[in-house]
């Protein structure tokens, strides 16, 4: 049965259905990235609070402006914005439900006036983002907004006819205050230190390229909260979609799978209100950071610390290796002796807890994540998620073996050759640079640390480049799993 408003009464009763008239909700957010992520969560959480009967007003649209989200587009549009999240248990069992908090989707090309029209909506009063790591424009070794980047170029030159998230909501915003309309809340849900910290900087620095005044005046009236947000949600797969069909007799272009964790903590900063958030599950609190450098440095910087290891050693589904004790280990006291370290207090939280509810996490077979989904965009992640712990502990002095035998890993995975022989393909919009350093190993092992733009100066700090070449030299000589033996001080691997 296709899924759209029409069939909603139809389905099987085993899948929930919205409780709510969704004919009577209106649009409230516009939301940039709408991809399995945000449909497993933001869009979740809302649509738990419309079943609740609140929040009818604060309806997602979705809009995209990547050639991509065309296909987002067409999916979307034809189920009337409905789609299934499969949540799936450790034991095997499942929740299923359709949403129906998103109401319609905009690719902005297609109509770039309807776009800013949307945003210059006065009902819109918040404009989220899941827009990746790389998305917000930052030079990774100044951190400033990167104003030589081609498109942004372009829409500075032409902000009538903007192609860029930061133009199109640079021209909401401009149309709003020549209006007299008040202006929105920019809520950033990308893995990200700061990721409200670095949206207002960007976006001001955007603002302010376009027009001084301009700047100054979204700089002051336009708030950016900080949030950490987490839900491990695999690529959805063609098996997917089929099993949903399968099981349930629903045709839907595009289900969600994901695990049953799921945390959202919110700094409780918006200048034009909000969805009463706190009533759905969310952690609102007055500073987000401590929660944020948890989840980064110990969630995000552990999915790099398993995937190149991983997938050298043969590995292609991330229960499997997480379920693997040498890897598991391996992963714990980085945690334990290199992350957690760098954490700020977090009353009330038993990091050791959280640290083994990860690798539970990352055992559930049911999720099915892979190891190259989390091998993919690798140089937005490592210098976001890992290089901070890595120059924290430098400058106190502490340990960094286990952190630059996970760099290591990175720079073998570049190669582009597992153990096996096997061509690996690297997805990276750094991919050329990277593999092209890592290729110079056999004449000089530290090229791809002297990726300054990535790793920043700790090519001069031997206390880094010591234990770095140990791991690389026994990668290519011993290979992953022994490798990790020697870091544990284990004797014997584990398959």
């Amino acid at each position: 049965m296709k899924l759209d408003n029409t069939t909603l009464s139809q389905l099987d009763p085993q899948v929930s259905t919205p409780q709510y008239d969704r004919s009577a909700a209106t649009p409230g957010i516009v939301h940039f990235g709408v991809g399995g992520f945000h449909r497993a969560h933001q869009a979740m959480y809302l649509n738990r609070l419309m079943n609740q009967g609140k929040a009818l007003d604060w309806g997602i649209i979705g809009m995209g402006v990547m050639e991509s989200d065309q296909r987002m587009r067409d999916v979307l549009t034809a189920s009337d914005g409905l789609y299934t999240l499969v949540v799936k248990n450790p034991d095997g069992s499942r929740q299923v439900e359709v949403i129906g908090s998103i109401l319609g989707f905009l690719y902005a090309p297609d109509d770039l006036d309807a776009a800013i029209e949307q945003l210059a909506d006065p009902a819109i009063r918040i404009v989220s983002l899941t827009v990746t790591e790389g998305g917000y424009n930052v030079h990774p070794v100044t951190g400033e907004f990167d104003l030589a980047n081609a498109a942004i170029a372009a829409d500075l030159a032409n902000p009538q006819a903007p192609r860029t998230t930061f133009g199109l909501i640079s021209a909401g915003l401009k149309l709003r205050r020549e209006r007299g309309i008040a202006p929105f809340t920019v809520m950033s849900c990308d893995n990200i230190q700061g990721n409200g910290e670095v949206a207002h900087k960007m976006f001001g620095a955007f603002a302010a390229a376009l027009d001084p005044e301009f700047g100054d005046w979204v700089q002051q009236n336009v708030s950016f909260p900080n949030s950490m947000v987490d839900r491990i949600t695999p690529v959805t797969t063609d098996a997917d979609r089929a099993d949903v069909t399968q099981r349930y007799g629903i045709e839907d272009g595009w289900p969600v799978v994901c695990e049953d964790f799921e945390q959202w903590v919110l700094e409780d900063k918006f200048v034009a209100g909000r969805p009463a958030y706190e009533e759905a599950g969310v952690q609102l609190v007055d500073d987000v950071v401590p929660y944020e450098l948890m989840k980064l440095r110990l969630l995000n910087a552990t999915h790099q610390g398993l995937c190149y290891f991983g997938h050298l050693a043969g590995y292609r589904a991330v229960h499997d290796v997480a379920r693997n004790e040498l890897f598991a280990d391996f992963l714990l006291r980085y945690m334990k002796n290199e992350a957690e370290p760098t954490l700020r207090e977090l009353p009330g939280v038993d990091l050791d807890a959280y640290q083994h509810k990860l690798i539970e996490r990352y055992s559930n077979e049911y999720v099915a994540d892979t190891v190259a989904r989390l091998c993919a965009d690798s140089s937005d992640r490592i210098p976001k998620w890992l290089m901070p712990v890595v120059r924290e502990n430098l400058a106190a002095g502490r340990d960094v073996t286990l952190s630059a035998a996970i760099v290591a890993s990175w720079a073998r995975y570049a190669e582009g050759i597992d153990e096996a022989g096997e061509p690996i393909t690297i997805v990276d919009r750094l991919e050329e640079e990277v593999h092209a350093a890592a290729s110079k190993h056999s004449e000089d092992p530290l090229a791809f640390l002297r990726q300054r733009d990535l790793f920043g100066d700790v090519v001069d700090d031997e206390r880094f480049t010591a234990p770095y070449l140990k791991t690389l030299r026994s990668l290519h000589e011993h290979g992953s799993l022994a490798t990790l033996a020697e870091l544990l001080g284990q004797k014997t691997t584990t398959s």
